[in-house]
């Protein structure tokens, strides 16, 4: 979770956010909806989706589809019954199941008056900040236009290093860049449950606040690995992600046909994830969510202190010890210890930092011999995480 602003924002947090799923979804005006490879093989199942997402369209929400399933409809086309595990045919089947998938989306959302768009996207596209906004542009004006926007990793020519990891990530990455009021993700559970002492699962928990860490070890995977990847686990990170920036996961069963329906009509199914404050700024989020640190900062614990309970920014005295290579400008974390802490744009280079490390402000022009600015980073510039975060 992030905490962002100044101190005074904490007191303010509770009332910033939807504090109860009812509230959620009455104000609600752009959604996510992930749907799962399990949901998707079956024509049926995809027709009866995009009926569902024409309701949500009509009540004047705009709508923004994660849709994974090329692979398996690439292995359905194939007659192939268990997923490959060379990365190569995994892209050539996500390459033939994409072309076969979008033709049935663009099908069935004719048949309901409008049209569909497909947008293929790798991690590195959210990373970088120029193709970010080209992305989220994209998907305003497709909206502007009244067009479903339909996102999938781009999976022919991702590798390990651009993989977002599943679309449960996707579709909470897609939220968070959309400034999305809800995400949902429709899988092939219905929430998560309480773990009993015999190792089975109990009651259904129906509002999460906050992701703890008696929550995350409540995760169990949710899925069939011969068709799909993802479990319980990631969808708990997701749910970090979006109320970290101030918004909500709800995890329901795909498999139900009026599920979403049931969501937006404040029913008690599957689990909803509620943050405890309101949102972020794009910067911000995109600085915590997106971007990619290139070096770290070790600061002292008052340091820590001062950047987890005041607000402040990162002074040169709090500093202890910086690792990587990096620029003005970058993008570095700020550890205590082994607990990240914090994440920002550093005003110096990695080596300005290691000479200004334990200095005061006052000596920061004699020791780089310029004018420079007070701060290692500034407040307005960094995201500064709770002890529990992951």
């Amino acid at each position: 979770m992030i905490r962002h602003g100044s101190a005074g924002n904490k007191r303010n947090r509770k009332k910033q956010c939807s504090c109860h799923p009812e509230q959620l979804v009455k104000s609600c005006k752009r959604v996510v909806i992930k749907a799962g490879t399990r949901l998707l093989v079956d024509a049926a199942a995809l027709a009866r989706l995009v009926e569902q997402i024409k309701n949500v369209r009509d009540s004047g929400i705009q709508v923004i589809l994660v849709s994974s399933g090329a692979v398996g409809t690439g292995m359905t086309s194939l007659g192939l019954k268990k997923r490959p595990k060379h990365l190569s045919e995994v892209q050539a089947l996500a390459a033939i199941g994409q072309i076969h998938l979008m033709a049935l989306y663009d099908s069935e959302c004719r048949k309901h008056g409008f049209q569909a768009s497909q947008i293929l996207l790798t991690a590195e596209d959210l990373r970088s900040r120029g193709r970010h906004l080209n992305a989220l542009n994209c998907i305003e004006s497709l909206l502007s236009m009244d067009i479903l926007p339909i996102i999938n990793e781009n999976d022919p020519v991702s590798v390990a290093e651009l993989k977002f990891g599943d679309n449960d990530m996707l579709a909470a990455q897609v939220a968070s860049m959309t400034r999305s009021d809800l995400a949902i993700i429709l899988t092939t559970v219905d929430g998560l449950k309480k773990p009993l002492p015999d190792g089975t699962l109990g009651d259904r928990i129906s509002v999460v606040n906050g992701v703890s860490d008696e929550i995350r070890g409540m995760a169990r995977g949710t899925d069939d690995a011969s068709f799909s990847i993802g479990g319980m686990a990631s969808k708990l990170k997701c749910a970090d992600i979006l109320n970290s920036a101030g918004e909500c996961l709800w995890i329901a069963d795909g498999r139900d046909a009026s599920i979403i329906q049931q969501i937006f009509n404040g029913d008690d199914v599957g689990t909803v994830f509620l943050p405890d404050h309101g949102k972020i700024e794009s910067r911000k989020r995109w600085i915590s969510t997106f971007a990619k640190a290139i070096g770290t900062i070790q600061v002292d614990d008052g340091a820590a202190k001062a950047l987890l309970e005041k607000g402040s920014s990162l002074l040169p005295s709090g500093s202890k010890k910086v690792s990587g290579t990096f620029q003005r400008g970058s993008i570095v974390e700020v550890l205590n210890g082994k607990k990240r802490i914090a994440k920002g744009l550093s005003n110096f280079s990695a080596a300005e930092c290691r000479k200004l490390a334990g200095c005061q402000t006052t000596s920061i022009h004699d020791i780089l011999k310029c004018d420079a600015e007070s701060e290692v980073i500034h407040r307005n510039n960094m995201v500064v995480f709770h002890e529990s975060a992951k």
